[in-house]
């Protein structure tokens, strides 16, 4: 997965499809560009039921190699991940669709275009599988941080792991081989 996706449909519509309990608080205005470290919605479980949670997108990288947050999990069998994938920490991130780059450079731009999928033309709401955990360090760009503690989210490597009506308490959210 490519890390540029849109999610366009009101709070409304996410909370019917995906039978939200708890909604975010506040208004959740069209995103059409959501990129690595932007708060964007994802829903969750937690004691009450599934809610509706505002959260940055990218995951506290190894310590060993430290870098930028990590945006999307190549190697969850990775001692790293294991603590992560366990079913209080997978979500699901609504969208209405995602963009790809060509694999070939446009020969008149000398650049890669950026190609958008969606479930039809009609750009329904749908879901990826993610993960969630909460982060204390710092987010941000190093003349700018944000303290944490933030909510911090991952999303899949590979179009296998969408599910449009996937339910993060039935265990395969984020689980493509999950049966």
């Amino acid at each position: 997965m490519c890390n540029h996706y849109s999610i366009t449909t009101n709070q409304e519509a996410i909370s019917r499809l995906f039978r939200v309990v708890n909604r975010y608080e506040g208004n959740l205005a069209p995103m059409p560009g959501v990129f690595p470290d932007y708060p964007a919605p994802v829903i969750r479980n937690n004691e009450t039921g599934r809610e509706l949670a505002m959260m940055r997108w990218g995951m506290p990288p190894p310590p060993r190699t430290g870098g930028p947050p990590v945006t999307n999990v190549r190697n969850t069998s990775s001692p790293h991940w294991r603590g992560w994938l366990k079913p209080e920490n997978r979500c699901l991130v609504p969208a209405n669709s995602f963009a790809e780059y060509a694999s070939e450079l446009n020969p008149e731009t000398k650049k890669k275009d950026v190609a958008w999928f969606a479930l039809s033309e009609d750009r329904p709401l749908f879901a990826f599988a993610g993960i969630w955990a909460t982060f204390n360090g710092d987010r941000g760009t190093k003349s700018k941080p944000v303290p944490g503690p933030h909510q911090v989210l991952r999303l899949p490597d590979d179009g296998t792991e969408c599910h449009r009506r996937a339910d993060p308490s039935e265990g395969y959210a984020g689980d493509p081989d999950y049966r």
